[in-house]
C-alpha cells in the first residue's frame, strides 16, 4: 500500500472521530517530565490539531521533577508522610511556587509559537490561566500536619467554561488558593480529575510514564470498564502516583466523564494515535462496555455496507442487491464497538427443514483477531435456538479453517434445503459446512 493510499485510508477512518469531537471538551493532564524530556513541542502540535477541529482543551500540568530539582538545589530534604503524601512546609512551598511559575510561563511560550513549516504556522493558541481552583489544607493525617499540602475544595467551572467558549485554551497549575489568600500545593492528578468532573468534560487524558494500565502479568489493558478498574484498584501498587491515577480515573468516570485515557507520554503523536484510530495505543476506560452485539436496524446499513463491499469486490462474498439489504435487515446481527460497526452476519432460516444459513459474515480488518467473528457466531447459534433450528450451514470460499475450528463439519449439497441447493453456483465451487445446534 502506497503512502498516499495509507493516508487516505487513515483520514477516512478518522473522519467520524473528527466529526464527533467537534465541540467536545478534553482535559489533558501531564507531569513536568514532558517538559524535562523535551517532548512538549510535539505535544503542542497535537493540541493545536485538536483545537483546529473544534475541541475545547484544558491542560493541567504537574511539576514534580522541577520541584525535586529546586529542593535539591536549596538542600531541602523532601518529607513524605506515612500516607505517602508530600508534607509542604513554608520552604518547600516557596520551591513549589517557583517551579510551577517557571514551568507555567515556559508552557505558555511553547503554546504561543507560530513557527513557519510547523503545524502551528500562523495559528498560535490563545492561552489563559488563573485562580480557577479553590483549595483547602489536607490537615492532620495519621498524626502528621501536612501544612501547605492541600486538596481541591472547589473548581470555578463557570470561569473555565467562559474561557473555553471564547476559543481559549485553559492552562491550570497544581496550585490552589484559599479564601484567606493562602496557596496550597496540590497534585496534577487530583486537579485534573476535579476539573474534568466540574466542567463535565467528555474526556480526561493522562500522559503517563507507562504505556497504559496493565494487568498482574504486566500486559497492557486496552479497554476497561469503571467496575473492572475498581476491582483492579483494590490491589494497591508500590507506586503511589499510579494508585492516585487509578483513583482519579474512577472518580472522574463516576463523576460523569464519558471516556478516560492513559497513554505513554514518550510516543510522538500519542494523543492522535489514541483518539483517531480504532485500536488506540494506551488504555481507555468507560462506564459501560464499549462493545455490544445487537440486532441490526436500517440505521446500520451504511456501516454494514462498509464491511461487505470490500469482500464483494474481492469475490469473497456474492454481491447483494442493496434493496434486499433493506428488506432483510432484520436477519442481520452486528457487533458495534464504540459507535463503529466492526462485524456483521445474517441468518436465513429454512423453518420447514429446521435449518438456518449463516450468510454475509464480515469483520473489520482491525478487529479480525479480537474474537468478533466468534461472538457473531454465538449470536447466530442463539438465534437458531430461538427459532427452533437444529442446524446451521454456511457456503464459503475463503474461511474453511475458521469454520472447522468453530465446530462446523464439511457436508454435501444434498444436505442443504432444496430451495438453497437449486441456487448453488457451481462456478464459485463454494465449500459447504454444517454445525449442529445444541
Amino acid at each position: 500500500m502506497s503512502t498516499s493510499t495509507e493516508f487516505v485510508t487513515w483520514f477516512r477512518s478518522a473522519a467520524p472521530y473528527i466529526r464527533n469531537f467537534s465541540g467536545q471538551t478534553f482535559v489533558i493532564a501531564f507531569d513536568g517530565d514532558v517538559i524535562e524530556e523535551g517532548n512538549f513541542t510535539e505535544l503542542t502540535h497535537d493540541i493545536n490539531l485538536l483545537v483546529s477541529v473544534g475541541v475545547k482543551v484544558v491542560l493541567v500540568h504537574g511539576a514534580r521533577p522541577q520541584i525535586e530539582r529546586a529542593l535539591k538545589t536549596k538542600k531541602i530534604k523532601p518529607v513524605l508522610s506515612s500516607a505517602r503524601i508530600r508534607v509542604t512546609d513554608e520552604q518547600t512551598l516557596n520551591c513549589v511556587k517557583e517551579a510551577n511559575g517557571r514551568l507555567g510561563l515556559e508552557i505558555e511560550a511553547l503554546l504561543s509559537m507560530g513557527l513557519p513549516n510547523t503545524p502551528l504556522a500562523g495559528s498560535p493558541i490563545r492561552v489563559t490561566s488563573g485562580n480557577f481552583v479553590i483549595a483547602q489544607p489536607k490537615g492532620v493525617i495519621s498524626g502528621v500536619d501536612h501544612l501547605y499540602s492541600g486538596d481541591v475544595r472547589k473548581v470555578r467551572y463557570e470561569a473555565i467554561k467562559k474561557r473555553l467558549d471564547d476559543g481559549e485554551l485553559v492552562l491550570i497549575s497544581p496550585l490552589g488558593y484559599s479564601a484567606t489568600g493562602e496557596i496550597f500545593n496540590l497534585t496534577h492528578e487530583d486537579v485534573s480529575t476535579e476539573v474534568a468532573v466540574a466542567i463535565n468534560a467528555n474526556k480526561l487524558i493522562y500522559l503517563s510514564d507507562q504505556a497504559g494500565l496493565s494487568d498482574k502479568k504486566g500486559n497492557l489493558l486496552r479497554e476497561l470498564t469503571t467496575s473492572a478498574l475498581k476491582l483492579q484498584a483494590k490491589n494497591k501498587l508500590t507506586d503511589p502516583i499510579q494508585d492516585r491515577v487509578r483513583a482519579g480515573l474512577i472518580k472522574a468516570s463516576e463523576g460523569g466523564v464519558d471516556r478516560l485515557h492513559v497513554i505513554d507520554r514518550k510516543i510522538n503523536g500519542g494523543i492522535l494515535l489514541e483518539l483517531f484510530t480504532h485500536e488506540g495505543i494506551g488504555t481507555m476506560i468507560s462506564r459501560d462496555p464499549l462493545e455490544t452485539v445487537r440486532n441490526a436496524t436500517l440505521d446500520d446499513i451504511g456501516g454494514i455496507l462498509s464491511l461487505i463491499e470490500p469482500l464483494e469486490n474481492e469475490g469473497v462474498l456474492i454481491k447483494r442487491p442493496r434493496e434486499n439489504l433493506e428488506t432483510e435487515i432484520q436477519k442481520f446481527t452486528i457487533v458495534e464497538h464504540d459507535g463503529l460497526i466492526v462485524g456483521c452476519v445474517a441468518l436465513n432460516p429454512f423453518k420447514k427443514e429446521k435449518i438456518g444459513e449463516l450468510a454475509c459474515l464480515a469483520v473489520h480488518p482491525t478487529f479480525q483477531h479480537a474474537g468478533v467473528g466468534e461472538r457473531l457466531l454465538k449470536a447466530i447459534e442463539a438465534n437458531c435456538i430461538k427459532q427452533k433450528l437444529g442446524h446451521v450451514f454456511v457456503l464459503t470460499i475463503a474461511s474453511s479453517h475458521w469454520f472447522l475450528e468453530n465446530g462446523f463439519k464439511k457436508t454435501s449439497l444434498t444436505n442443504l434445503p432444496k430451495a438453497k441447493a437449486k441456487l448453488y453456483n457451481y462456478q464459485r465451487s463454494s465449500k459447504i459446512y454444517i454445525k449442529a445446534i445444541k
